[in-house]
C-alpha cells in the first residue's frame, strides 16, 4: 500500500498479538508507528523488536488516555491511522458475574476504548482511519461470555455513531471482529502446550475452514481499511472468523 508511506499510526495494546502484529505490518507498509501498553517493560521491548516508538499507558485510565493524546500531539502533531486494539477478555456466568469483573472488561473495552477515540478526534488528521478491535462474539455470543460480549456488541455502536459524526472530515471509521486467533492468550492464562493444543482442536471443529486465525489475518485488515483501497468504506464490522459465525 504505496498511499500509506510517512502515515503516522498510533495502535493501543502493541506490545504482542494482534496489536503486536498490525505495527509490524504497517511498519512495511512505511508507516511511522507508535504503539502503547499499560506494561513498561514489555511495551518497550516490543517497539525495541519492531523499529517503532513506545508510549506507556494504560486503555483502562482516562486520566492514562489524556496523557498519551497530549504526549502524541506534541511529538507528532496530527495522527492517520488509529487502532484501538487494546482488550481484555473474561469467562463467567451472568448469574457468577462479580462488581470487579464486569468494571475490569468495561473499563478496557467499552470505556477506555470510548475516550481513546474521544480525545483523538482533534488530532486525527481529515481523511484519517479509526479501526476498532471488536470481536466475532458481538454476532454470536455463547454461555459464559456476557460481559465481553457485551462491551464488543456496544463498542460496534459507538463505531457506527463516529462514522456519521466523522464523515463531514473524510475520517473513515470501521471494526474488525476476529473470531478464534493463534497469540499468547492461552499461555498467560497459566495453560501448558497440551491445555493449549486441547482448547485450539475443539474450536477449530466449529470453524468451517477448520483453521485457527493468525493476527496477520486482522493485521492485513488493519491495514486494508487504513488505505485509500477502503476510501470508501465507513461505519463498517469486518468480521474474520472463518466462517464460524455462520455455523
Amino acid at each position: 500500500m504505496e498511499n500509506l508511506k510517512d502515515k503516522i499510526a498510533v495502535i493501543t495494546g502493541g506490545n504482542s498479538g494482534i496489536g503486536y502484529a498490525a505495527a509490524k505490518q504497517l511498519k512495511l507498509e512505511g508507516v511511522k508507528v507508535v504503539i502503547t501498553g499499560r506494561r513498561k517493560e514489555a511495551i518497550e521491548k516490543a517497539a525495541l523488536e519492531l523499529g517503532v516508538t513506545d508510549i506507556t499507558a494504560d486503555q483502562s485510565s482516562v486520566a492514562d488516555i489524556d496523557s498519551l493524546a497530549l504526549k502524541v500531539k506534541q511529538d507528532f502533531g496530527k495522527i492517520d491511522i488509529l487502532f484501538i486494539n487494546a482488550g481484555i477478555a473474561g469467562l463467567g456466568t451472568i448469574e457468577q458475574a462479580s462488581e470487579e469483573q464486569f468494571d475490569s472488561i468495561m473499563n478496557v473495552n467499552l470505556k477506555g476504548a470510548y475516550f481513546t477515540l474521544s480525545r483523538f478526534i482533534p488530532i486525527l488528521n481529515d481523511g484519517a482511519s479509526v479501526v476498532f478491535l471488536s470481536s466475532n462474539t458481538a454476532s454470536m455470543p455463547g454461555p459464559g461470555s456476557s460481559v465481553y460480549s457485551a462491551s464488543k456488541t456496544a463498542l460496534n455502536s459507538v463505531m457506527r455513531t463516529a462514522a456519521l459524526e466523522l464523515a463531514p472530515r473524510k475520517i473513515r471509521v470501521n471494526s474488525v471482529s476476529p473470531g478464534p486467533t493463534e497469540t499468547e492468550v492461552m499461555k498467560k492464562v497459566g495453560l501448558d502446550e497440551a491445555a493449549v493444543n486441547s482448547i485450539m482442536n475443539v474450536v477449530v471443529e466449529k470453524v468451517p475452514l477448520k483453521q485457527m486465525g493468525k493476527s496477520e489475518d486482522v493485521a492485513k485488515m488493519v491495514s486494508y481499511l487504513s488505505s485509500d483501497a477502503a476510501k470508501f468504506i465507513t461505519g463498517s464490522d469486518f468480521i474474520i472468523d472463518g466462517g464460524m459465525v455462520l455455523a
